[in-house]
């Protein structure tokens, strides 16, 4: 009869801790890397509400030639506030789909926000978001007295496009529908050349109030501090239990 050696036949204690060892290291630093992570975005929200607070309380400028539009980035010129006078292309707007926030500018429900083509006085042509109008004044005829004719000067952000929601539909061109702020894909159904940037309207506000501005304000949330000391803690938790665990184990076997 053939006798196994005990150490065959029982593993030593070091080597019973190897896996979990592994599997906790593996946890305590996919943890950390999420709390750096969270301290980085940290840093980009407190950058962008920095940025966002100090262009939204400049006074307006005005908007640069279209020759330099192609040149323009959005990290210098993003939530610029500039000031620019044209005509109204109400025949070619576009209704991007919005949920109102219920601000006093944005009632809440279901509605849209009305992108029109300003032409320029040198022939170049610019979207501005004039603002959100609910789902039952969608059409033009809803808000006639919006539909202001002439020449008008305006005060607005530059903007940038906004990447496209997950779960958002396909743009509906027939029914005259967009599911993002992409101006890009507005241009091509309008027949429109227009820059990578779109103005989003401050003011005026239009006769008979529709469609309404929706006015950006610099109140992002910023919680990121708090996730990160939540992911660090867990982590520290995870090594000390190991420890406590591996510990008792070594006792248990001596």
């Amino acid at each position: 009869m053939t006798v196994r050696s005990a150490s065959l036949a029982a593993p030593s204690p070091l080597r019973r801790l190897v896996v979990p060892a592994l599997v906790s290291l593996v946890g305590v630093a996919i943890l950390i890397g999420l709390g750096v992570w969270q301290l980085e975005r940290m840093a980009w929200k407190r950058a962008l509400i920095a940025t966002l607070t100090e262009r939204l309380a400049a006074e307006p400028v005005a908007l640069p030639p279209a020759a330099a539009w192609p040149g323009l980035s959005r990290e210098a010129n993003e939530f610029r506030r500039i000031r620019v006078s044209g005509d109204f292309l109400h025949d070619k707007e576009a209704l991007v789909y919005a949920i109102g926030s219920g601000s006093r500018t944005a009632p809440s429900g279901l509605g849209y926000r009305v992108f029109t083509p300003l032409r320029l006085a040198g022939g170049a042509t610019v979207l501005v978001d004039r603002g959100f109008v609910p789902d039952a004044d969608k059409a033009p005829e809803a808000r006639a007295a919006g539909q202001v004719s002439g020449p008008v000067e305006i005060v607005a952000l530059m903007r940038w496009p906004e990447s496209r929601p997950m779960f958002a539909p396909a743009d509906d061109p027939d029914r005259n529908v967009w599911f993002a702020r992409d101006p890009a894909a507005i241009a091509v159904t309008k027949g429109l050349t227009i820059p990578a940037f779109y103005l989003d309207l401050e003011q005026p506000a239009p006769p008979g109030g529709l469609p309404r501005p929706v006015l950006l304000r610099p109140n992002l949330p910023d919680n990121h501090l708090q996730y990160a000391i939540t992911w660090f803690s867990l982590a520290l938790a995870l090594a000390a239990i190991f420890v406590v665990w591996a510990f008792g184990r070594r006792k248990d076997t001596a």
